[in-house]
């Protein structure tokens, strides 16, 4: 009986990841740039798109505009990200820019995976700068924003310890927690930075609160000895205020549950259909208005809270007043 030799059906082919830009930038006319998403006439207030335009103005545009190719029409792209950066070159006059062309036609959002800078983050970019010589006159202009905001940004951390920035380094937390932080010995600005992290809350009023709770042997800076000077009409404002917004919290209380559940529904109907590019380009020729606000919804990454912002600047307004 003859051996049989089992010969190998062909050579395993390596694997190779597919390419989602090209190689090299291509420069593209401003004009055959066709933008995906319509852009609020009042974003050119805000001040993201202000600090966009001083810093292409003073260093350049830093992070090239991604686009894909118009099929069917030679020398046109869909800008895919960097909006804002197009409208501050239209601004400026500039008639070219060098974009980066992705090789798959989607309307995925860049923004949407974008880690944004935290404060500490933004505070070491600021201390490596001036640190090698930049003025904090020209980090002002390159970021819009004026000298003495440099200054207070690059002050940031003085007096913060070494463990509680790097528990807070790469969250979103106010800059003006740290204020408050800093106001307590390095163990209790670790225990507080815990503890707003542990209750997913970084806003300045927990901060203001945990220093208010904070005991005298705590601080940095101990308490004197105060009288209290709380009148009696301070204390029934504030029984007014809490007893306002306890109503306002049972009332939402009661739908709140069935409207997030509607909603995460809908936000994930409208992410899966904003992600055909042929549903987007024909929304965006036939209905841009329906076009704007479904972006706007499956870009939520929070729920907007809109006028409940006021009740909780009231009811810290209140708090300030009985300390």
């Amino acid at each position: 009986m003859s051996e049989q030799r089992l010969e190998p059906t062909g050579a395993q082919q390596p694997h190779f990841p597919k390419k989602a830009f090209l190689d090299e930038c291509v420069r593209v006319e401003v004009a055959n740039i066709i933008p995906l998403k319509i852009s609020r006439p009042a974003v050119k207030e805000s001040l993201k798109y202000q600090q966009i335009l001083a810093s292409i103005q003073e260093v350049g545009l830093v992070e090239p505009p991604a686009v894909t190719p118009v099929p069917g029409r030679s020398g046109q792209y869909f800008l895919l990200d960097g909006h804002l950066r197009i409208e501050a070159l239209k601004d400026l006059g500039e008639s070219e820019v060098d974009c980066l062309v992705a090789t798959d036609d989607d309307t995925y959002s860049y923004n949407k995976r974008t880690n944004r800078l935290s404060a500490v983050q933004s505070n070491k970019m600021i201390v490596r700068a001036m640190e090698r010589g930049v003025s904090a006159e020209r980090l002002g202009k390159a970021l819009g924003l004026s000298p003495q905001t440099i200054k207070q940004k690059f002050r940031l951390l003085n007096g913060i310890c070494a463990e509680a920035i790097s528990l807070l380094g790469d969250t979103d937390c106010p800059a003006n927690v740290f204020h408050h932080l800093r106001q307590m010995k390095p163990l209790r600005q670790i225990e507080a930075a815990e503890l707003m992290i542990g209750n997913k809350n970084l806003s300045v009023l927990l901060a203001k609160a945990l220093l208010a709770a904070t005991p005298s042997d705590q601080l940095a800076v101990p308490r004197k000895n105060q009288p209290d000077q709380i009148s009696a009409e301070s204390i029934a404002r504030l029984e007014r205020e809490l007893a306002a917004l306890q109503m306002q919290i049972k009332t939402v209380e009661e739908d709140y549950g069935p409207d997030v559940l509607h909603l995460t529904v809908i936000k994930g109907y409208l992410t899966k259909l904003l992600a055909n590019a042929a549903v987007v380009r024909w929304l965006a020729r036939h209905q841009p208005e329906f076009l704007k606000e479904f972006q706007s919804i499956a870009e939520l990454t929070e729920l907007p809270w809109g006028s409940h912002e006021s009740d909780a600047a009231q009811l810290e307004q209140a708090v300030e007043t009985k300390e």
